[in-house]
């Protein structure tokens, strides 16, 4: 499987696969459920390397660990998906 940060540097800088409406769903570990933000309104910043940053329903600029995104949409097709954990993890 490909690495999530390598898709989503491909997304930004790869302008023929890079065309299309992605969306990000990460795991909202408060609500348990997945939120899913266009990748428009995500920012990857190089000062907080393995996070991306994305304002919340409430305007509040959060950052979120690469780790808890579960899945890219591209058009509305998964095309990335972190396998899932059993239930012992």
């Amino acid at each position: 499987m490909q690495r999530l940060q390598d898709l989503l540097h491909r997304i930004t800088w790869d302008a023929e696969f890079g065309t299309g409406n992605f969306a990000l769903g990460y795991e909202d570990r408060i609500a348990h459920q997945e939120i899913v933000v266009p990748f428009v309104s995500v920012r990857l910043d190089p000062e907080r390397p393995g996070t991306f940053s994305v304002h919340d329903t409430d305007g509040i600029l959060a950052h979120i660990p690469l780790h808890r995104v579960r899945t890219v949409y591209k058009d509305g097709a998964v095309i990335w998906q972190r396998p899932r954990r059993s239930a012992g993890d």
